[in-house]
């Protein structure tokens, strides 16, 4: 098991940063990719980053440019780092860990006012 806790979510304003984290504990060592996901209000989950084996990333075009993913040698802690915020970037932003199995947070809120 997996149990992932994301932080880091808030109010800002367009053109605005923030920085989410993921913190991860328990089995991480059969995980080989991590991503944000984020889900609007009406609106299907859609993948925000992921990061394969710590080296190969792939973006959402809407995020291109101005997000990045990371995460920490040991595999504890994903981020996800948001520049040049926009209102349509408003959502419930969730992190998941997947190998043989797949694990979700509980997400965070980022609101970003116009």
């Amino acid at each position: 098991q997996v149990q992932l806790v994301e932080s880091g979510g808030g109010l800002v304003q367009a053109g605005g940063s923030l920085r989410l984290s993921c913190a991860a504990s328990g089995s991480i060592l059969s995980i080989n990719g991590m991503g944000w996901y984020r889900q609007a209000p009406g609106k299907q989950r859609e993948m925000v980053a992921t990061i394969i084996s710590g080296r190969s990333t792939n973006y959402a075009d809407s995020v291109k440019g101005r997000f990045t993913i990371s995460r920490d040698n040991a595999k504890t802690t994903l981020y996800l780092q948001m520049n040049s915020l926009k209102p349509e970037d408003t959502a419930v932003y969730y992190c998941k860990y997947f190998g043989s199995r797949v694990y979700w947070g509980q997400g965070t809120q980022v609101t970003v006012s116009s």
